[in-house]
């Protein structure tokens, strides 16, 4: 990936090289540093709570170069967070919109928008090029993945996380001694043995102090100025404001990175947040529809949801609303007899409360399947 089209930093002058002043005062930064930023490329996956802060503060400094990857479109549950986009933003692609942003911030910038989901088919020619990748996605799948390209690349990765009130960041870069994420988790978790993906929560402003993380660490790369956090992770508890370090170490019988390396290529996982919901029968949207145009005598229509999401999704047809975390110890408001037809946002608990039910000896439950969204 070429940045010759964008002017070097010695040739710059008048508002061109003072754009960056703060920096070239800066002690050993300076104008040598700057130039390997113009020249630098990043490849960015998702532009979302992390990757919006981060691409921003990128641009600002000077990066030459930055290809943005993410599938996804603007939502209006995206603006808490996502400082990227704005009301206007909502159902435009989100690679775009970011890379159009990029643009106003530093318009000597080369942003590229690709429109697609990181894959294993794709992330070698995405990666090709670039001198590091920050990772700034949500999905264990292309953790995994983003972490493997780089290792194979030979070039850093800059992870970033974020779940409610707690993120972490690290470098991933067993090239400069460090482990990489496989070498900590070799294998993604079990399902089931993490909130769901949709229902988990994030306090607004942690993917901006994790995402901005990030950029730091990644001028800190591109530049070779101070000490990267390769073999370190920084953690934060945003609810105690809490920062904590932890070591890493790089596994000598990781798959990956180990002394015997069996991955040898990208390669897609599968992963999924919830168990299988065996055992919960189910109705389908259609279903339900003809059930309420004609209620049979005794039908119970339970809502698990939280009070929160019923302001979202109004749902008037529900007989009886009780939080699913409130229900074992309220179960005996429902009608113990009847028809009963259980319903949430995504239909995860949903099912568990048809096996709740199921367990109590009650066979006539059915939950939404894939819940009310």
């Amino acid at each position: 990936m070429t940045t010759d089209s964008i002017p070097s930093a010695a040739a710059e002058s008048g508002d061109g090289l003072r754009r960056f002043a703060r920096h070239l005062s800066l002690p050993e930064f300076g104008l040598a540093a700057q130039e390997k930023l113009r020249r630098s490329a990043v490849l960015c996956i998702g532009a979302g709570g992390l990757g919006s802060p981060a691409l921003m503060y990128l641009a600002a400094a000077g990066v030459g170069c930055i290809r943005i990857v993410d599938d996804d479109t603007v939502d209006l549950t995206n603006l808490q967070r996502q400082i990227l986009f704005t009301d206007a933003d909502i159902g435009k692609p989100k690679a775009e919109v970011a890379a159009a942003r990029l643009r106003t911030i530093y318009p000597d910038i080369r942003a590229e928008a690709h429109c697609t989901r990181f894959l294993a088919a794709n992330a070698l020619t995405l990666a090709a090029g670039c001198d590091l990748i920050l990772d700034g996605s949500d999905n264990f799948a292309t953790r995994y993945l983003s972490n493997d390209t780089a290792v194979l690349l030979g070039i850093p990765n800059v992870y970033g996380s974020i779940f409610r009130y707690e993120g972490q960041a690290t470098v991933f870069a067993p090239a400069l001694g460090g482990p990489c994420y496989r070498c900590l988790f070799p294998e993604p978790p079990a399902p089931g043995s993490v909130p769901t993906c949709a229902e988990g929560g994030v306090l607004g402003v942690l993917p901006g102090l994790i995402g901005t993380i990030q950029a730091t660490e990644v001028i800190k790369l591109l530049t070779s100025t101070g000490t990267p956090l390769t073999g370190r992770m920084i953690h934060v508890d945003t609810s105690t404001m809490q920062f904590r370090e932890l070591r890493l170490r790089r596994d000598p019988q990781c798959p990956l990175c180990g002394e015997h390396p069996t991955i040898t290529a990208p390669q897609d996982i599968e992963f999924t947040c919830t168990l299988p919901k065996e055992g919960a029968a189910s109705v389908s949207a259609a279903d339900l529809a003809k059930i309420l145009a004609a209620p049979p005598p005794g039908l119970c229509v339970l809502d698990v949801r939280e009070p929160w999401e019923h302001l979202l999704t109004p749902w008037p047809p529900a007989t009886h609303r009780i939080p699913f975390a409130e229900l074992a110890s309220r179960r005996s408001e429902v009608p113990a007899l009847g028809n009963i037809i259980i319903i949430c946002s995504i239909g995860e608990r949903s099912a568990d409360a048809v096996r709740l039910f199921q367990d109590h000896g009650c066979t006539s439950v059915r939950h939404l399947k894939n819940g009310l969204r």
